[in-house]
């Protein structure tokens, strides 16, 4: 990663395309990728989860990515009420963007049901799919989200490089791996943990720990917190800035509304313990399981490669 450069209202500037083209969180099982050998009756087709807690009546639109920027919209769909969607992109290959918004989720922190708020969207790239592939598995999440904002950050911004290299970053600093196909459990349904990788669990526990943190710094809405850990993440290091310029945690209590320099390593640790140690953990994960990413998450400087 280069290093950090100023970016003022990042997800604005992250999203700046996507707002003129807009009229304006956990599931389980895994994800089978693309499957080039077996051309679809529509063309190109994808299909995968919105994960906030499953996000449920969210629209999902997929754009092209042209010169490392996104380009037109080549097709949209409405989650159902597990987070599931399904479109097809007709004959169309090259890198996707995929952007959801709206919909209701269950949120872990609180058990209750929520509604991702109007200036909060999560998003998800992926490198150039084949003309007639069908792509499986796709998880749209705080993390793809994140790794959206760090590659149209980078130089030459969504090209087919840094959309992997962003997405492998984000993957290792959680140690989740593949972001985009690993499926989370669910921690609020019983039993969620059993049989679940390391990578699923990881990757639940993190999207719980987000909620409970911003929970404990007072945010009105656990989908602000995506926003603002896309902004942390967009110049590759988590210590609560975009640049020189710390970052908004959208109303939250805490710091006078401002992210923490360690909201991102110690905070999201903290927050994992607490989340697991609630009544609201029913996946029959325990501090045993998470004993490495918590360490590596206090223990990161933040740079994320």
């Amino acid at each position: 990663m280069t290093r950090k450069h100023s970016i003022s209202g990042l997800v604005p500037l992250a999203l700046t395309a996507a707002t003129a083209l807009l009229l304006a969180g956990c599931g389980g099982g895994g994800g089978s990728g693309i499957d080039a050998t077996t051309p679809s009756a529509q063309g190109t087709t994808m299909s995968g989860n919105v994960v906030k807690g499953p996000v449920s009546g969210a629209t999902v639109k997929a754009f092209a990515v042209t010169g490392g920027t996104m380009g037109s919209q080549v097709s949209s769909a409405t989650t159902d009420v597990n987070g599931a969607f399904t479109m097809s992109m007709g004959d169309y290959s090259g890198p996707i963007m995929l952007q959801m918004s709206g919909g209701t989720y269950t949120d872990e922190a609180t058990g209750a049901p929520m509604t991702m708020g109007p200036n909060d969207m999560m998003t998800a790239v992926l490198p150039t799919v084949a003309a007639g592939s069908a792509v499986t598995g796709v998880a749209v999440t705080p993390l793809t989200a994140m790794a959206q904002a760090m590659a149209q950050h980078m130089a030459g911004g969504l090209t087919d490089a840094n959309i992997a290299s962003a997405n492998a970053a984000v993957g290792n600093y959680f140690m989740v791996g593949d972001i985009l196909h690993t499926q989370p459990i669910n921690p609020l349904v019983v039993g969620s943990g059993t049989g679940a990788s390391q990578a699923m669990m990881n990757y639940g526990m993190t999207l719980a720990a987000m909620s409970q943190y911003a929970k404990t710094v007072g945010m009105p809405s656990s989908s602000g917190i995506v926003t603002a850990m896309m902004n942390d993440a967009a110049d590759g290091m988590m210590d609560g800035r975009s640049g020189a310029t710390q970052v908004s945690m959208g109303g939250g209590m805490m710091g006078g509304g401002m992210m923490q320099s360690d909201a991102g390593r110690t905070g999201l640790a903290t927050a994992m313990t607490d989340f697991m140690n609630s009544s609201l953990n029913k996946s029959g994960v325990a501090t045993t399981n998470m004993t490495t990413l918590m360490q590596q998450l206090r223990t990161s400087s933040g740079q994320m490669r």
